[in-house]
């Protein structure tokens, strides 16, 4: 295969997986774009809609770990068209939904659509990209997430603003059904590799299929992504509710702040996917990331900034904490053993879920105390312990890569 048919091949697998990223992030916030309109239409605490995101992300991070598992064994390809298939029937359900319960059950069936996605996405790139462009591979899949959650509350915000929020939910299930059809259409490209021959033994295969899990870069990757992922629930479940509390800024203008962050975020992917290209020390990027980025959140928490600033500050969090994206995707991808990679970023990226799962909870408690400094204070604190977690991944990455001497 020439070069140019390389690229080719590399560029549309690559494309084709972003959109279906793009999709799952998408998801990851509707609920908390539209809850303006649910508060009042179903009379919920902020605890009560920070728990309808906390079952989304437990469902999914518990459907994580065990959808590795599928992808290994049945390929990433079937998997991956029945997550977008689920996306967009849990639309459906949550727009016709008249109880809590309804709320509840539409938010899990998102969550188990969702599940999907990271061991399945990953499992696609590591197998049908080449090496020398893997790292731009992880950073454009890290910017169509991130352009996922910039464009999902100013797509509800805009349509139920217009018409109502069940409209928008509706509007919502056309985009996973749309990129449905062109992964269907490109199936080709996608296609799954041979699986690999079981092991001899049913004992021994279940000890090889289970044998990552004794790994502990694998439970520090999850931990560096579990603290991460908390961090996020914050700025993504209420930092625009605090912004506007704390700086007495409009809702539309929080959003904005919002969105900010989230086209920053992947604009510092963009750069971070060479950065982490050029670099083995991978941590050491993660660490300087995070640490810029809890300075930061401390200043908004102090409120001590004009509120043009706050989106600026905004801005600066999301393209300090994007240009990590790729650094921790390499990093994660060197802990993963050969023929295990749908597992180890089921399991790694559950982290991710979880974290998801306990903010929200934890962030809404805080606006019910009306704390709304408190949002930016739990989100700093959550980003500097990263740090803890991103050092022990990189020293023991190091220790294992060094060749054993006789």
């Amino acid at each position: 295969m020439n070069d140019k048919t390389l690229l080719r091949q590399d560029a549309r697998v690559i494309t084709l997986v972003g959109l279906a990223h793009g999709t799952s992030h998408f998801y990851h916030v509707i609920l908390a774009a539209l809850i303006p309109w649910l508060k009042p239409e179903f009379g919920l605490s902020y605890s009560e809609l920070g728990l309808l995101m906390t079952i989304f992300f437990v469902v999914s991070g518990v459907g994580q770990a065990m959808a590795g598992f599928v992808v290994d064994r049945l390929g990433a390809r079937a998997v991956l068209f029945s997550g977008i298939a689920l996306l967009g029937v849990s639309a459906v359900l949550l727009s016709s939904a008249h109880t809590y319960t309804q709320l509840m059950l539409g938010a899990l069936l998102a969550g188990c659509g969702n599940s999907v996605f990271h061991p399945a996405d990953y499992t696609l790139l590591n197998q049908r990209v080449s090496k020398a462009r893997l790292a731009h591979g992880f950073s454009v899949h890290g910017i169509s997430g991130n352009i996922g959650w910039a464009l999902s509350p100013l797509f509800l915000t805009f349509v139920a603003g217009r018409t109502d929020w069940r409209t928008a939910l509706l509007s919502a299930a056309l985009l996973p059904l749309v990129v449905l059809v062109l992964l269907v259409w490109n199936r080709h490209a996608l296609r799954p590799e041979p699986a690999a021959i079981p092991v001899a033994g049913g004992a021994a295969g279940d000890a090889s299929a289970f044998g990552f899990l004794k790994l502990k870069v694998v439970w520090l990757c999850f931990a560096f992504f579990f603290i991460s992922a908390v961090a996020l629930a914050g700025v993504q479940t209420f930092a625009s509710t605090s912004l506007v509390s704390l700086y007495g800024m409009s809702l539309a203008t929080a959003t904005s702040a919002y969105t900010c962050y989230m086209f920053a975020s992947a604009a510092g992917m963009l750069y971070g996917g060479f950065l982490g290209a050029g670099s083995r020390n991978h941590d050491r990027i993660i660490m300087i990331a995070f640490g810029s980025a809890a300075v930061l959140a401390l200043v908004l928490a102090a409120a001590v900034v004009p509120a043009w600033m706050a989106v600026v500050l905004m801005g600066l969090i999301g393209l300090v904490t994007g240009i990590s994206g790729p650094s921790r995707d390499l990093m994660i991808r060197s802990a993963a053993p050969a023929n295990a990679t749908g597992r180890v970023f089921g399991v790694v990226y559950s982290g991710l879920d979880s974290g998801l799962a306990v903010g929200p909870m934890m962030f809404g408690a805080m606006m019910d105390a009306n704390h709304p400094a408190g949002v930016f204070v739990g989100i700093a604190i959550f980003q500097a312990l990263v740090i803890l977690t991103a050092v022990g991944v990189g020293s023991n990455s190091r220790v294992t890569a060094v060749p054993k001497t006789a």
